[in-house]
């Protein structure tokens, strides 16, 4: 799993506002941070090609001024845009998210029908064997968007290239027969998984999380990533286990840090570290993005995190 690749993402570009006040739930006049560059897979991959890994974004975005400002994000921090369709037609996806005291969050998308679910997988971009296809299980709640990461979930899938996938077992998405469907087709295909506890809990309410390991490590995925928020995470895998306990931070937007985790995991994977390796910095990395408002603001460099680290627990050996 350690071949030079190039980790490619399909799926939602957007832009985010965030509320200064709790408890408005949406519904009074406060003050909003934005335009945040934005979307799962964007927020992944970012934190990926951050890692130095080869990376494609494939999505779309309106020809407008949020647009150009989460392609001039991606850009810089190294991402491949070649697979964004900058769309004339079509304004970018915006969301709007405000939290409440015990950590939950209400958030309004407008996504579908705009320039984020208006895009095509560009031809020749990808050579399947050689991709690290990244599938974020929140794009696949939008049809024409589930069509295209499917179409390409296969072709790499047959062609011996590898899948990582990010369950984000929400309830809605759950509920929904042809998501359920289509989640349950990637978890049978993919190398790496990277459920929460929420997730394990979601697809297998009938099993410990000992038994759910066990039975998802007798399929084709080869390593499990469970992410417990606060807590920290387990990562486990090639008859290796590793807990990593969390990091006590002050939490500001905890927006975007599951994906800034993924990121830093499977970007470092696909660059050959050990599992030891990407599991200690992608727990850092989560922990570093819950403390900056912006979903993708808070990703972070592998000099951050290694100094993140040293000041945490001391030299690393």
């Amino acid at each position: 799993m350690g071949s030079r690749c190039t980790i490619a993402t399909i799926g939602e570009i957007l832009v985010e506002f965030v509320s200064h006040r709790r408890n408005c739930g949406l519904t009074e006049i406060a003050d909003y941070s934005g335009p945040y560059p934005s979307g799962a897979p964007a927020i992944f991959l970012d934190q990926a090609a951050r890692m130095g890994a080869a990376t494609e974004m494939i999505g779309g975005v309106g020809a407008d001024g949020f647009g150009r400002s989460v392609i001039a994000r991606l850009q810089a921090d190294g991402v491949g845009t070649r697979g964004i369709t900058v769309n004339e037609a079509r304004t970018t996806g915006v969301a709007f998210v405000s939290y409440y005291d015990d950590g939950s969050r209400d958030f309004i998308f407008h996504l579908t029908g705009t320039a984020s679910d208006h895009f095509a997988v560009p031809q020749g971009l990808l050579v399947p064997a050689e991709t690290f296809l990244h599938v974020s299980a929140a794009s696949l709640g939008n049809a024409a968007m589930r069509g295209m990461i499917m179409a390409t979930v296969r072709e790499v899938a047959a062609a011996g290239g590898r899948i990582s996938l990010d369950p984000n077992s929400r309830p809605d998405l759950m509920r929904d027969a042809a998501v359920r469907a289509v989640l349950d087709e990637v978890m049978a295909c993919c190398t790496c998984l990277m459920p929460s506890t929420s997730d394990l809990a979601f697809m297998f309410p009938d099993l410990s999380e000992a038994a759910a390991i066990e039975h998802l490590l007798g399929a084709k995925v080869e390593v499990i990533v469970i992410k417990r928020g606060a807590a920290g995470a387990t990562v486990v895998g090639r008859g290796e286990r590793h807990d990593f306990a969390g990091h006590s931070v002050e939490e500001v937007d905890p927006t975007g840090a599951g994906d800034c985790f993924g990121g830093t995991f499977v970007g470092l994977l696909a660059q050959g570290a050990s599992l030891r390796t990407a599991g200690e910095q992608a727990n850092a990395a989560g922990a570093m993005a819950v403390t900056r408002r912006g979903p993708m603001e808070g990703n972070s460099s592998p000099a951050e995190i290694a100094a993140f680290l040293k000041q945490r627990s001391g030299p690393l050996p």
